[in-house]
């Protein structure tokens, strides 16, 4: 089995990174093999800062092993080391309609925010397409708020394959079942992410354990005192008991029956202790991680090796499927 996913390198990675993203790729990587790319291609869609895009692949990279990738069992690398993506990118852009690029939730959101609006920002889930196709991938551990940019790689997949013959694997994404879609602890109606909220709605994987306890104790609650789970009705303490569920790999109704009739308060106590638990490890094996460059480039190196001799046969095939004269 081929697994494949993605993260962008850009501002500081949070819990809602963790659920959706990093645990899921630990755990995944058991399965087959695993290919995490670090996307920081995708990160210059916006304006960004060049110093800052440098400094986040290494952040990010040492996120990804302090969190459970293990060098040796999965292929870490960073997608511009790898041009093949570039290259399937331009080449799918062929089979992707102009519609389905205009119907993507996360261009409309973005656009809205931006002064200027590249044509990257348009184009992107045909590179994040073709990164998921060149491995082959059956599987793509992702979050919940990816599921349209995953149907458009599996329409480009099949679209490609109709045209040209049987050449992509179409992928099926892997989501959590809890913690799939954390949402900011001051907006319960919108998800956690690391530009809003971050000063308090938003738990980063490196804030301190006080830091922690005073976001999740200010964290927005609802009517009642009762901890159920209910989206709908009750989104902040619905929002609380996922972060738990991610935090102690418990379910949601052990939750609900471990805290039946204690109020808000002991619970958001025991949500903020469990993430503290949660983060700590992971905190100082990142340290580590990151005061060691040399090492995170030497896993990067091999890593991108490893992601260039995979995709290199779907690149080629790619092309001669689509009658380019090859040497």
């Amino acid at each position: 089995m081929r697994i494949f996913s993605g993260i962008q390198p850009s501002g500081d990675p949070h819990i809602g990174n963790y659920s959706g993203g990093f645990r899921q790729y630990a755990q995944t990587q058991q399965r087959g093999d695993a290919f995490f790319c670090i996307v920081d291609l995708h990160t210059i869609t916006i304006t960004h800062d060049p110093a800052e895009l440098r400094e986040g692949t290494l952040d990010i990279a040492a996120m990804l092993f302090a969190t459970g990738l293990d060098p040796e069992r999965s292929t870490v690398f960073v997608q511009s080391h790898v041009t093949a993506h570039v290259e399937a990118a331009w080449l799918l852009s062929s089979v992707t309609s102009y519609g389905q690029l205009g119907r993507m939730t996360q261009f409309k959101e973005k656009s809205e925010e931006e002064d200027f609006v590249s044509a990257a920002l348009f184009t992107y889930p045909i590179l994040m397409a073709g990164d998921i196709l060149l491995y082959r991938t059956d599987i793509v551990p992702i979050g919940d708020d990816q599921r349209q940019h995953l149907e458009l790689a599996r329409d480009v997949a099949q679209r490609f394959n109709g045209r040209y013959g049987e050449t992509f694997v179409v992928p099926e994404g892997v989501f959590p079942e809890t913690g799939g879609r954390v949402m900011n602890l001051q907006e319960p109606s919108v998800k956690m992410c690391k530009s809003r909220g971050a000063e308090s709605g938003t738990v980063l994987m490196l804030d301190p354990p006080t830091t922690i306890r005073k976001k999740v104790k200010s964290a927005v609650t609802d009517s009642g005192t009762d901890v159920r789970y209910d989206p709908e009705d009750k989104p902040g303490i619905s929002n609380l008991i996922e972060l738990m569920t991610v935090a102690t790999g418990d379910s949601i109704q052990q939750v609900e029956a471990r805290y039946d009739g204690s109020g808000y308060g002991r619970f958001k106590e025991e949500v903020a202790e469990a993430l503290v638990t949660l983060l700590d490890p992971i905190q100082d094996r990142y340290a580590t991680l990151r005061a060691d460059v040399g090492e995170l480039d030497r896993f990067l190196a091999i890593g991108a090796e490893k992601a260039r001799e995979a995709s290199a046969p779907t690149l080629e095939q790619m092309y001669e499927r689509m009658g380019f004269a090859r040497p």
